[in-house]
């Protein structure tokens, strides 16, 4: 945070009051959920290095973590999972909403339109207090698999399927979008995946969560709150970075293109997608633990091209660029090793952040202000009116 203050200090001048494009670097607000660390434990949830969590937890207990404050007991770990399983329902509206897509839609705004009309049916959908908020939480994490699987079935043009709703929530979203995996290969898969989710559960202000924030600082309901995050997300300067890795790595093909598509794109300025990160500028500590997963997954599998493309890419880019990768570069690779549709990556960062969102939602009412910035004029200077009938 002192750094974040010493750069606003340097931003400010004697002729217009602090401002900086994009809000770099400003202080937006207050939250124990999350700290950016630039250090080695990259991200900490609720004082939690994210790689302890990624090492040893399951996405529940995160998720428990983020939303109830502490780390769970084991009673209350397994009253909280089984408590997601028995929410793994649509209500009736929502699942004939879901029956009656038409191929070809886009996943988020099947999951944006999907989460508002959650919303409308929750038994908790008007009650704001803070246990009612924690209960249409929880069902979110429950019901939006459903959703993504509902619109991928769609989009297939296969028939509606209640299927396996058993399992912890890697394993049953595994199941819902890339079938069923078997042996020491199929555990690695739910493993590397309950790794990302994890990862990916949250990341203090964003562009996302702070839509979500200011949304929820009017007092609008929470399913309204996550609408809004969901509709950020898909704005492609923030949300589908993984898919675009994954779209990237297809278009290169093989290891032996690599290097030579890499070096042309750098000539002629096109972006690398994966690589950067808008405030985690020394490196992204969460890249090298879904690399070690992505890494084994690839010698199970027997399908070494993927990762082998992907190092080169890593290679040249730190070579030429000094850029590291960010945790979206090599979850690709995981994902496509899993067989998860390219489509549906984006949607499947919805089911880990909505933990983040949610637990953003409930902080910012439990100590709320209404978000209302300042613009800096660009205007004209003061004119005087003159009537219509007057101007030549």
């Amino acid at each position: 945070m002192n750094q974040a203050i010493q750069e606003q200090s340097r931003m400010k001048t004697t002729d217009h009051p602090l401002h900086s494009p994009g809000l770099e670097g400003v202080i937006a607000g207050e939250s124990a959920l999350c700290q950016v660390d630039e250090g080695a434990a990259g991200l900490r949830y609720r004082g939690y290095a994210v790689g302890d969590l990624a090492e040893w937890s399951s996405f529940e207990e995160v998720a428990y973590l983020l939303l109830l404050g502490r780390l769970p007991t084991r009673t209350e770990m397994e009253e909280f999972s089984a408590w997601l399983i028995r929410n793994r329902v649509l209500p009736d509206l929502v699942q004939r909403f879901v029956d009656d897509l038409p191929p070809g839609l886009h996943p988020m705004d099947v999951l944006r339109t999907g989460i508002s009309l959650l919303g409308l049916v929750d038994p908790d959908g008007q009650d704001g207090s803070h246990a009612a908020n924690l209960r249409k939480s929880m069902r979110l994490l429950s019901q939006v698999p459903l959703l993504i699987a509902g619109n991928h079935r769609a989009r297939a043009g296969s028939s509606s399927t209640r299927g396996d709703q058993s399992g912890h929530v890697a394993q049953h979203l595994l199941l819902l979008l890339a079938g069923q995996k078997d042996g020491e290969t199929g555990v690695a898969m739910v493993q590397a995946l309950n790794v990302s989710l994890i990862l990916y559960a949250e990341h203090e202000f964003n562009a996302s969560t702070f839509a979500a924030r200011v949304t929820a600082s009017t007092l609008a309901d929470l399913h309204g709150a996550i609408t809004t995050a969901v509709a950020t997300l898909k704005g492609p300067l923030h949300g589908g970075a993984n898919e675009a890795v994954a779209a990237m790595l297809v278009e290169i093909g093989s290891p032996q293109r690599a290097e030579n598509w890499v070096r042309e794109a750098l000539a002629k300025k096109r972006r690398v997608m994966g690589f950067g990160h808008r405030v985690l500028r020394q490196g992204d500590a969460r890249s090298a633990i879904i690399q070690r997963h992505a890494e084994r997954l690839s010698h199970l599998c027997g399908d070494n091209h993927w990762y082998e493309t992907a190092s080169i890419i890593h290679r040249i880019m730190q070579e030429e660029k000094g850029l590291h990768p960010n945790l979206d570069f090599y979850t690709a690779v995981a994902y496509l090793l899993m067989g998860i549709p390219r489509e549906l990556s984006t949607p499947l960062f919805v089911c880990s952040r909505m933990t983040g969102w949610c637990a953003h939602v409930i902080e910012q009412q439990d100590h709320n202000r209404l978000i209302r910035p300042r613009a800096l004029y660009t205007g004209p200077a003061p004119r005087t009116y003159v009537p219509l009938d007057r101007r030549a």
